[in-house]
């Protein structure tokens, strides 16, 4: 379904962001706990909503196929957990990802337009995003272009996600903002205004390879964002947070987060991800505590 691409937005037009009381906001959502059925509900949903990741340089055949299988059999023998949503791959290993998840839920997803360092000219970006594409992405996780918008190149940065949005085709487009690298929650908001006017389908914290990626706060920002949008436009635009999320605890203050701020519409794997790559395990650490009252050895589940 295509998606319309809306005007390119002023910045005076984005909010400012109160620093102190978005803080505040977000530290009150670390003091929410979950309770019995309710925590074993909510744990099993963030299970579904993994972008179950491997990004490194030393990725395999062997590597990703492991992972697809984690993907769509998280606790073997137990069918009420998972699948997750997606696996996240190179463009080069989508068509080993596709063929290994064929026949379940599972979407693969790939980085494209050079990530993480989106330094390459539009052009070479466009072609990554085409080829990831036709090797069969159901998705793809673009990085905008830093240096541009920090040196107040706006209009590029809403030309390139639109660009990327119409080269996508059929399939859903991330966008990635890198939020540490933005300096300020008054960019992170405008960055999130201008990449749901030219298309996205979701908006992204990070790429997971800088030292600050996803935060309560900042996720706070980009989910008032999605808001107001969806307030003004009637379109829902999904959420991921990536990096940084490493324990079932913290994916369970940011489920609460969404919950409260865009209501439970936003509560499925269609509109809500977690990038991750060391939280699926501990998110099933939590489950198996749940369910028997003590914790597996952390050898019990695979790395991959």
């Amino acid at each position: 379904m295509k998606t319309e691409v809306l005007p390119f937005p002023a910045r005076r037009d984005s909010p400012a962001i109160d620093q102190v009381g978005v803080e505040e906001r977000a530290q009150r959502f670390c003091a929410r706990s979950l309770k019995k059925e309710t925590k074993m509900s909510a744990l099993k949903l963030a299970v579904t909503m993994l972008d179950v990741t491997t990004l490194e340089g030393a990725d395999s055949v062997g590597k990703v196929r492991q992972m697809c299988q984690k993907a769509m059999r998280p606790l073997p023998g137990d069918p009420s957990v998972g699948p997750a949503a997606a696996v996240c791959v190179y463009p080069r290993m989508v068509k080993t990802a596709v063929k290994a998840v064929e026949g379940s839920k599972v979407r693969v997803a790939a980085v494209a337009t050079q990530f993480p360092s989106g330094q390459m000219r539009l052009k070479e970006r466009l072609g990554e995003v085409k080829y990831a594409v036709g090797e069969g992405a159901d998705e793809i996780d673009m990085v905008i272009s830093r240096g541009q918008f920090l040196q107040g190149e706006y209009r590029a940065i809403y030309d390139e996600v639109a660009a990327c949005k119409e080269a996508c085709g059929e399939a859903r487009l991330k966008v990635i903002l890198e939020t540490g690298e933005l300096t300020t929650y008054d960019n992170v908001r405008f960055a999130s205004d201008m990449s749901m006017a030219a298309g996205a389908d979701f908006i992204k914290t990070s790429t997971g390879k800088v030292p600050i990626a996803a935060t309560l706060p900042v996720t706070l920002v980009m989910l008032q964002a999605i808001e107001d949008f969806y307030e003004r436009t009637g379109r829902m635009v999904g959420m991921k947070p990536a990096g940084g999320i490493s324990n079932a605890k913290l994916a369970l203050q940011y489920l609460v987060m969404v919950r409260e701020v865009l209501g439970p519409k936003w509560l499925t794997n269609d509109w809500f991800r977690f990038g991750a790559s060391s939280l699926t395990n501990d998110l099933l650490m939590q489950i198996r505590k749940q369910e028997t009252g003590r914790y597996q050895s952390g050898d019990y589940f695979s790395q991959d």
